[in-house]
Order: C-alpha cells, then structure tokens, then sequence
C-alpha cells in the first residue's frame, strides 16, 4: 500500500523537523490525515489523534510527530486539510 502512496502526485511539504518531512495531499481521502517521512519510511497520520494510520516510523520520531500535532499539527493541519477540500489547493 505505501508503495502505491509514493506513486501519487507531489505533496506539498507542511512542516520539517528533525529529519521528519510532513506532507498533505490535495483533496486526499477521508479520515483527515497528513503522511510524515523520516529516512525513506512512510506513514500516515491522524489529524485528530496523532496516531499511525497506515505505515510505519521509527518510535522516536512518532513520538515526536505526536508531540507536533498536539502542540502545532493539529489546528495547523486541519486548516489546512479545510483549505485543500474546499478551495481545491
């Protein structure tokens, strides 16, 4: 299934942080999610929990994607997943 992700059209980069690339396809399916990378590994991730959809990271680094979207990721996704389903970019 990753595979499958990496084969999709570009995401815009949202947010970088200790190694870990954030990104957020246009109008991507349900549920609201973003997709972290960090040393060619994929995931995604909750908006809203923060937790590992499909895919998997390293402890450290989930944990510290958790720690963004408490803190940062998950109003700052949200208006941008809103953007993106609404406005189409």
């Amino acid at each position: 299934m990753m595979s499958q992700l990496l084969n999709q059209e570009p995401m815009p980069e949202i947010s970088r942080f200790f190694g870990i690339i954030v990104y957020m396809y246009f109008k991507d399916h349900l549920p609201p999610h973003f997709h972290a990378e960090y040393n060619g590994q994929e995931a995604q991730f909750s908006i809203e929990t923060g937790n590992i959809i499909v895919g998997d990271l390293p402890r450290k680094q989930t944990r510290l994607i958790q720690a963004w979207v408490e803190y940062i990721g998950k109003i700052y996704s949200r208006i941008i997943w809103n953007r993106k389903w609404i406005m189409g970019n």
